[in-house]
């Protein structure tokens, strides 16, 4: 009940009507936020909207010097949280093993670490680094090897000196050599399971040959040839430290971790004699040719059609990169045509996919219904045609570029990551400004430029096209896209297990 105390002049509230009263004030506030709110987002349409430009990114300080055995270390530091990571990038690859002895390099890259050391057998590694949560990992691509290591800021002369050691003073123990290899031969076994990885694996052969470091395939007879010396050799002719580029991030000092370094890395002798391995020569194995490896147990195909490509350092790779994003994503013509409006598949696209210092692959594709094979692939070839003959839209262009860069923030998006870039600069003699280069380069480009890139590197009559499916239940005979279609063997090779010396 409401009261009027006479001498204060003041009202009283019982409970119930100050409850009331505040819910009242709570509601009206609301209406009167939804009013301006409504109104706010009537006012204009989506398309009318002005946003601010993107703020100008700048790379975090950083630190890049030599040692005097050759070794080149970046550092850059981070303290957000007291952690440090490094990684070693080493100057080989799979690509310069013998093609007899397929596997060593991945070999050597994963008994580096799981052999352990001269002075730490690989189960005391493991103990030890799990009782700091800490880490040292190695790897092997065909382009490059590896070596990083993950500790807290307090543990960090324990564990570089940890990962110093996996550097240096390798064992190879055979035990975990024999294990690896084991696991290898489970994955040759299990190869031919995914469709998807068959299409992948074969159209590299078909464009790059299949006795092509970059796409031959370990095989059961390959990892027999290996041994343990093959591994230390292999070893010896790559490891030294005028071989290695070195870059550490995190919560350190940076004076003290150049020290640091200079412990465990200084007295390490370079190799005065190493010298830059030639790259093996690339040239398109197959120009043009239709291609089938036969699976009846499928209900759709696997389709990639494809041919080579080129590396990042040309000049028109920007407006390359533009054409991807015009034939690609949500809103792209191979979307709108071949899922949208055809509904020939759930998931299609096409790429031109360079690398740092040898040619990639331009690639479209994706999974169809069975029935519906051959007019999947008259699709696409018939967009990529189109690339070439019809201007695109300047909508078209706007959107690819804005896809590009407003993304371009996220190669940003923590030190480590600005710091592997520089690195992976450096490794295949690229400038450090090469991403902002790239960044002008696309902000640049016209619709012109896509049409011109278009007609000099894609090529409609060397691509290759390879089908995984069930030929019995396609609607068209692959005939219907050249006379001869040629099956694709890929049974697994058997061998032997090498008998034991």
């Amino acid at each position: 009940m409401l009261r009027l105390d006479l001498k204060s002049k003041k009202f009283h509230f019982s409970k119930g009507q100050r409850f009331v009263f505040t819910l009242v004030i709570v509601v009206a506030c609301l209406l009167v936020n939804l009013n301006f709110s409504w109104a706010a987002t009537t006012a204009k349409h989506y398309d009318e909207l002005k946003f601010p430009p993107i703020s100008a990114i700048k790379l975090p300080k950083y630190e890049r010097y030599v040692l005097k055995n050759g070794l080149v270390v970046y550092l850059m530091e981070d303290h957000e949280l007291p952690l440090v990571n490094g990684t070693a990038l080493i100057r080989t690859g799979s690509r310069w093993e013998q093609s007899e002895k397929a596997g060593l390099a991945t070999l050597v890259g994963s008994t580096l670490r799981s052999g352990g050391t001269q002075k730490h057998s690989a189960d005391k590694l493991n103990e030890i680094l799990e009782q700091r949560a800490a880490a040292v990992e190695t790897d092997m691509g065909e382009a490059a090897g590896s070596a990083s290591f993950e500790a807290l800021t307090e543990d960090i002369d324990m564990v570089f000196g940890l990962f110093t050691e996996v550097l240096r003073e390798p064992a190879f123990a055979q035990e975990k050599l024999d294990l690896n290899k084991t696991q290898i031969r489970g994955a040759i076994a299990r190869r031919n399971d995914n469709p998807n990885s068959i299409a992948s694996r074969e159209l590299r052969k078909l464009i790059y040959g299949k006795e092509s470091p970059y796409a031959r395939t370990v095989e059961y007879a390959t990892l027999d040839q290996i041994s343990r010396d093959d591994l230390l050799k292999f070893y010896q002719q790559y490891f030294h430290p005028n071989n290695i580029i070195l870059g550490i991030v995190g919560d350190f000092n940076a004076q003290k971790m150049r020290s640091l370094i200079q412990a465990k890395l200084g007295d390490w002798k370079p190799n005065p004699e190493i010298a830059k391995t030639p790259l093996p020569q690339v040239t398109q194995a197959n120009l043009g040719g239709v291609y089938f490896v036969n699976q009846p147990q499928l209900t759709q195909s696997s389709v990639l059609i494809g041919h080579l490509g080129g590396k990042f350092d040309n000049p028109d790779y920007p407006a390359l990169d533009v054409m991807n994003g015009i034939l690609n994503g949500f809103g792209g013509r191979l979307f709108n045509e071949l899922r949208s409006r055809q509904g020939l598949a759930y998931s299609v696209y096409g790429m031109w996919s360079p690398r740092f210092d040898y040619p990639g692959t331009f690639v479209a594709g994706g999974q169809t219904r069975t029935e519906t094979t051959v007019q999947f692939i008259k699709s696409l070839e018939t967009e990529i045609k189109r690339l070439q003959t019809a201007n695109i839209t300047v909508q078209e262009l706007n959107k690819a570029k804005d896809s590009t860069l407003n993304s371009f923030v996220f190669n940003f998006q923590d030190p480590s990551q600005t710091l592997s870039r520089l690195m992976r600069y450096e490794y295949y003699g690229y400038p450090a400004d090469f991403l902002f280069r790239y960044q002008k380069a696309i902000t640049a480009t016209t619709v012109a430029d896509v049409k011109r890139v278009a007609q000099k590197y894609l090529k409609p009559e060397n691509l290759v096209t390879l089908v995984v499916g069930n030929q019995a239940a396609m609607k068209q005979s692959l005939t219907n896209l050249a006379p001869k279609v040629t099956t694709i063997d890929i049974t697994i090779p058997s061998t032997q297990p090498a008998a034991k010396k």
